[in-house]
């Protein structure tokens, strides 16, 4: 016991230095830590009875009931591919709860059990075909909640963009393939500061131990300095490719040689070192390199290709590193697991503020199209988590994997509002 109090209070001295890296495409959003994963197969929905009573969390934000009508642009949004992402949002929110509070705050599954049992019985759940019976349902088990300010105004906040890049690469370092995307370092201590101090629950600080104390772990160009490197993945063919699938948190990489050559894995998000994200954009800007309204994903990609003697020092300006693990692609129309550990859907998911919206949580979202005002109304689910999306009404937007997407959140910097639907039966959002 002794051990770890000393290791906590050494832990407390990292707490401002070494938050969460920010998956941030226009230098806005942030890194997902991929939570307990939701068991894939079918969802089983446990008796309300084998649910545990458990004590709230409370949450930052303040609801205001509202109407269905009250939603921009409810009644078209086009709900026939939603019903799968649904349920599998359901399986998330069946899933057991943690005894302590050291994760974000989730939805509790007692609140959701009524709902979602109605989800899975032949008689009660919706065509999912039918976008209006999908409407139908939703409309019948759910309620509106407007998030608001603590003066009692609509919250509204900028909505951003985050997406699943494809990056060329090799299980071997070699040719082009000179830039690694590294697995968890043997070294790397993660502490939990909420089970010696339950004032501190969800507090963990990253760093590592040198004698018996811990200090801040390895920046990005101390780690490379070190020559203590852990074990890559993959090694990728661009520099500035590698650096932005690590602020997206997760990607696929196209092996181009070896036994596995032509293949396409997942490089999914598995730790960081802890340092915070220095945004690489306001690097550009402070220098004079570029205009700070100017650092799009974009316009930093072409200020790199004409300045390629200076990509590390632009790179290493960022201390944060991400570490990954390799997954398989078993359906490549659906995304990395988020926070919530589900997978991702394109334009269905986002990731919130868990201060103010639990994890697992349908959103009703109003915000407009990346550079543009035409509106951009719809359903989407709570499902991810990032160190820089903070805020109520604070969302990042995930749009898929590929380029097109990726173009899409690059330019994506809009003002939102969102809604929170919540089982009628419960009263206004709680969580646990």
């Amino acid at each position: 016991m002794r051990v770890r109090r000393v290791i906590a209070l050494s832990a407390l001295a990292l707490i401002a230095a070494c938050s969460g890296p920010s998956r941030q495409v226009t230098d806005t959003g942030a890194v997902s830590s991929a939570g307990v994963t939701a068991p894939e197969g079918p969802l089983t929905v446990p008796a309300l009875s084998a649910l545990p009573e458990t004590t709230a969390r409370p949450l930052a934000g303040k609801f205001v009931q509202a109407d269905w009508n009250e939603l921009p642009g409810w009644s078209g949004d086009d709900l026939r591919n939603v019903w799968a992402t649904f349920i599998r949002n359901c399986r998330g929110l069946m899933r057991p709860i943690a005894t302590n509070l050291a994760g974000p705050a989730r939805a509790n599954p007692r609140v959701w059990q009524p709902v979602c049992a109605a989800a899975v019985d032949p008689a009660r759940a919706p065509n999912p075909q039918s976008p209006e019976a999908v409407r139908k349902f939703l409309q019948t088990w759910l309620t509106p909640w407007r998030l608001t300010t603590a003066d009692g105004r609509q919250a509204s906040s900028i909505v951003t963009g985050y997406y699943e890049p494809l990056v060329m690469g090799s299980r071997k370092k070699g040719g082009p393939h000179q830039w690694p995307l590294y697995t968890v370092p043997s070294d790397l201590l993660t502490i939990d500061l909420g089970k010696v101090y339950p004032e501190l629950a969800g507090k963990r600080v990253r760093g590592k131990l040198e004698g018996n104390r811990v200090v801040p772990y390895d920046s990005r160009a101390s780690l490379e300095a070190s020559g203590r490197t852990p074990p890559a993945v993959v090694y990728v063919n661009d520099p500035v490719d590698n650096f932005f699938l690590q602020v997206q948190g997760s990607g696929r990489v196209q092996l181009v040689d070896g036994p596995d050559s032509g293949k396409t894995i997942r490089v999914a998000y598995a730790d960081h070192n802890g340092h915070p994200y220095v945004s690489i954009g306001k690097w550009l800007a402070d220098k004079g390199e570029l205009p700070l309204a100017q650092t799009s994903m974009q316009n930093i990609r072409g200020w790199a290709k004409n300045n390629p003697s200076r990509v590390q020092e632009m790179l290493n300006a960022n201390p944060a590193l991400v570490f990954f693990k390799e997954e398989p692609i078993t359906d490549p129309e659906i995304g990395p697991k988020g926070a919530y550990g589900v997978p991702l859907m394109a334009q269905r998911s986002i990731a919130i503020d868990t201060s103010f919206v639990p994890l697992g949580t349908p959103v009703f979202l109003a915000t407009t199209q990346p550079a543009s005002t035409q509106p951009l109304n719809r359903l989407v689910f709570a499902q991810d988590t990032g160190t820089a999306i903070k805020g109520a009404a604070r969302a990042d937007f995930y749009w898929g994997f590929g380029e097109a997407a990726g173009s899409m959140a690059g330019r994506m910097k809009q003002s939102g509002q969102m809604w929170a639907l919540w089982p009628k039966q419960a009263g206004a959002p709680t969580a646990r």
